[in-house]
């Protein structure tokens, strides 16, 4: 029997912007638009052009190689044209491969927030819709609070949707902006739009408002929409979004839906899918939920007691899914049952092999574990990962040693009497018989051993020439100002290659000059073509 295709619409870095306590730089939304293609996402909604200019330069240039680059934004003003109207030429000029617009389905709303009488409304969807088709955009309409316009004015929260089919709108998607409907309630009205636009031309935005976000996108799969729109681990405002993390596995592996449904996502892709959430929750600098569905790190673990002893007699009594089909892993407290597989696929992605039986992989993985528990984050820094499992399998070039290195702060008035801070560093290197010291300023003690470390490494200068620190973040593991600090750091090269790394330490400094030797280790490793 052939199987229906769905598609996953991820808004993760539009939706999920709108998270309190989350800000995307121009570098973070690069780096997480890398994991959301690693997902499987069909569409990639990368923000909204000419509302800021981090969203600006994100679509000056395609930013995907699989997924279809999306922008959001909203239909023409009213008492205006498609082509005099900035924000629709913003969206029609940018690099988008597919636009989404979102207009209001709930006749009030238009009344109240927009001020404008209900034909007009309907004139800005037919315009916009028409100028993306035009310009051979993929066009979208998200029916912004529609389940509520729905039961308020059935008929004028049909007419949006007409007008956007009409024009030849690709998706229409229908939005529970507060969150608030049941999936019953989702289920029943979705079937009801059908009868007017055919389900493979629907899409749901579910918010999680009432804890039913993933509840809700699949009753509305049940009743017949064809795309998810969702987020990574569930970000987004107030309660957050459809949580895509959930419904992937949840689509994949339970059979009512997987023996009639198929998505975009691998068996391999799904595999990596708690090393992608634990990886973007390091990128927000936020510690991950242990216990989410699927990818949490408690979501296959069992205290002892009969738990563990009916788990050794048998898995499914305590597990829906095997842990290793979404890449987590078995924790029976006290010892770990799994935890080889993980690594194996670790190894592959760092283009290294070693049969499952070498011992080696046990030393290796008991030392992943023990650094885990120090505060290590290997998820989110595979580079890091890489120089580790390589100093393990004896196959990690020694490149140059850190002697020594020290780094001061002066605060002090200037010749002009204005209060500064200086920074020096002096770092020592041995590169074979021959022991270099460089001196720099810079912008605070990491910056200044950055420079330092790199002004001069000898025989290997030109090979680190075009290496640059985009990101630094640093998360305090423990409380208080003793507390273990974890520094997590961004590289890339002049082709565009990045990498990140990782190091902790009670002391910011030590954590942070780790990440940067190891970044540096790992740039002359990718230069040598290992």
């Amino acid at each position: 029997m052939t199987k229906e295709r769905l598609y996953l619409y991820d808004t993760t870095l539009r939706d999920g912007a709108q998270t309190t306590g989350i800000e995307f730089s121009l570098e973070d939304k690069i780096a997480v638009a890398r994991l959301i293609e690693q997902m499987g996402a069909d569409h990639l909604e990368g923000g909204y052009p000419g509302a800021n200019p981090v969203d600006t330069a994100f679509f000056d240039k395609k930013r995907t190689r699989f997924a279809r680059f999306a922008a959001f934004g909203m239909t023409k003003r009213a008492g205006r044209s498609v082509d005099n109207d900035p924000g629709v030429q913003a969206l029609l000029n940018s690099e988008a491969e597919a636009i989404c617009y979102v207009a209001k389905a709930w006749d009030h709303q238009v009344k109240l927030a927009l001020g404008i009488d209900l034909d007009e409304n309907l004139t800005g969807i037919r315009d916009s819709i028409g100028a993306a088709v035009q310009r051979d955009r993929e066009a979208l309409l998200d029916c912004e609070h529609f389940f509520d316009g729905y039961k308020a004015n059935r008929d004028y929260a049909l007419q949006c949707v007409e007008a956007a089919l009409e024009e030849g709108a690709r998706w229409i998607v229908l939005c529970d902006t507060n969150g608030g409907t049941l999936p019953s309630e989702i289920h029943d009205i979705v079937a009801d739009v059908k009868k007017v636009c055919p389900g493979d031309k629907l899409g749901i935005h579910a918010h999680d408002d009432t804890g039913n976000a993933v509840a809700n996108s699949l009753a509305a799969v049940e009743a017949g929409v064809r795309q998810i729109q969702g987020t990574m681990n569930g970000i987004g405002e107030r309660c957050g979004n459809a949580n895509l993390m959930t419904i992937i596995p949840t689509l994949m592996l339970k059979p009512i839906y997987a023996d009639k449904f198929e998505i975009g996502v691998t068996t391999e892709q799904l595999g990596q899918l708690t090393h992608i959430s634990r990886a973007f929750d390091d990128l927000l600098n936020r510690a991950p939920d242990r216990q989410a569905p699927y990818v949490g790190a408690s979501a296959f673990a069992t205290k002892a007691g009969i738990h563990a002893s009916a788990l050794a007699k048998d898995f499914s009594t305590y597990e829906h899914v095997p842990p290793e089909s979404v890449g987590n892993d078995r924790n029976v407290m006290v010892s770990q049952q799994a935890g080889k597989s993980n690594l194996l696929t670790a190894l592959k992605r760092n283009g290294l092999t070693i049969e499952k039986d070498d011992k080696r992989l046990e030393r290796l993985l008991r030392e992943v574990k023990e650094r885990e528990a120090r505060g290590y984050s290997y998820d989110s820094a595979d580079a890091s990962f890489a120089i580790l499992a390589r100093r393990y399998l004896g196959k990690l070039p020694k490149y140059f040693d850190v002697e020594s290195y020290r780094a001061s702060v002066e605060r002090r008035h200037n010749a002009k009497g204005e209060l500064i801070s200086v920074t020096e560093a002096v770092v020592k290197i041995r590169i074979d018989d021959e022991l270099v010291m460089s001196v720099a300023e810079g912008n605070g003690p990491v910056n200044a051993l950055d420079l330092a470390m790199r002004k001069d490494l000898g025989k290997y200068s030109d090979q680190i020439a075009d290496l640059a620190l985009v990101d630094y973040k640093v998360r305090i593991l423990d409380g208080g100002t003793g507390a273990v600090t974890r520094v997590l750091i961004e590289s890339r090269d002049g082709e565009g290659n990045r990498w990140f790394t990782i190091g902790v330490s009670p002391n910011i400094v030590d954590a942070s000059f780790e990440a940067l030797y190891e970044s540096i280790n790992y740039k002359l490793i990718a230069a040598a073509g290992l």
